[in-house]
């Protein structure tokens, strides 16, 4: 059943990276390396009149979660504040030749505010503050690569396993990789 107001599954609920990458180790570690291959990166957030607004951002792997830090009072802490949902499309590098893939993450951001895990996490990192601290609820991550002519397609979501579909530069049907 979709959710009419979000075009997403109504049930999906979200995991941590902890729980994606005990999931499909390979394709986190994939995902986690195109991510740490460049410091910043696009977010994809909603707007209060549901337009997309995309911003810079950093992102950080620690204590088996993925977090998203942002400063207080900018558009996209209010959009996140507002409406959870976002994309975050890892830094894709310099020309055109796709090394490692375009890789993206969506879900849920949800804010943290317990005084424990944000000191935990200020005294590893070391952000400037104030700041606004966010762990990701995984709903969706996607590769997208070249393989000989092929365009490969890798989801995951964590209702169902990953998938890989492959389309060729004709007008053939794509094509799902069965594992």
């Amino acid at each position: 059943m979709e959710n009419s107001e979000t075009n997403t599954p109504a049930d999906r609920t979200g995991m941590s990276w902890a729980g994606f990458a005990a999931a499909e180790p390979d394709f986190a570690a994939v995902v986690r390396r195109r991510f740490e291959a460049y410091t910043h990166h696009v977010l994809a957030t909603l707007r209060e009149d549901g337009s997309p607004r995309l911003s810079g951002l950093e992102v950080d792997f620690r204590f088996g979660e993925l977090w998203l830090g942002m400063m207080p009072n900018s558009h996209k802490v209010r959009d996140l504040l507002r409406d959870p949902r976002f994309n975050v499309l890892a830094n894709p590098g310099s020309g055109t030749d796709m090394g490692g893939g375009d890789v993206r993450v969506g879900g849920q951001a949800v804010e943290v505010t317990d005084p424990e895990t944000v000191d935990r996490y200020v005294k590893e990192t070391g952000p400037p503050l104030p700041f606004h601290l966010f762990r990701v609820e995984l709903t969706e991550v996607v590769r997208t690569s070249v393989d000989g002519e092929d365009l490969v397609v890798q989801s995951w979501a964590p209702d169902r396993p990953l998938r890989r579909v492959r389309r060729g530069p004709d007008d053939s049907a794509p094509r799902e990789d069965v594992p």
